[in-house]
């Protein structure tokens, strides 16, 4: 699988909220930046951020764009999602919807991805769900 494929599947493993498939292509050691947040390391740090999302969020990713190149990649998109249940930190939730463009970095090693940079407009989330 070639850098755009391995970005391409994690998305549509993404919209299927196929979390092992999503984890499958991760490697052991995977670096995961939040959104201004902190930096997460392995597999198994990834696998709770995903049972915290699944808990507070339901997204659903559109106008997926990826563009890769060797051993790295990016893919903007827009994210159609439901705050759940509140999150540490954030406002409280009550089913609120919003829409937001995001993006993401790839860093590619043995078939795997290595690093993921989350990024997207916190205060816009926060405006849309009445913060």
């Amino acid at each position: 699988m070639d850098a755009r494929e391995l970005i391409e599947a994690y998305y549509l493993a993404f919209n299927r909220g196929d979390w092992d498939g999503m984890l499958a292509l991760l490697a052991d050691d995977v670096v995961h930046d939040i959104n201004q947040g902190g930096r997460e390391i392995g597999v198994a740090a990834f696998r709770a951020f995903l049972a915290r999302m699944e808990r507070c969020y339901a997204e659903r990713l559109t106008d997926i764009v990826v563009m890769a190149e060797g051993d790295r990649g990016a893919a903007e998109f827009i994210v159609h999602g439901t705050y759940k249940a509140s999150d540490a930190g954030l406002p409280p939730a009550h089913g609120q919807r919003y829409t937001l463009p995001a993006g993401a970095f790839f860093e590619l090693r043995a078939g795997r991805i290595a690093r993921v940079s989350n990024f997207y407009n916190l205060a816009d989330w926060l405006q849309q769900v009445g913060a």
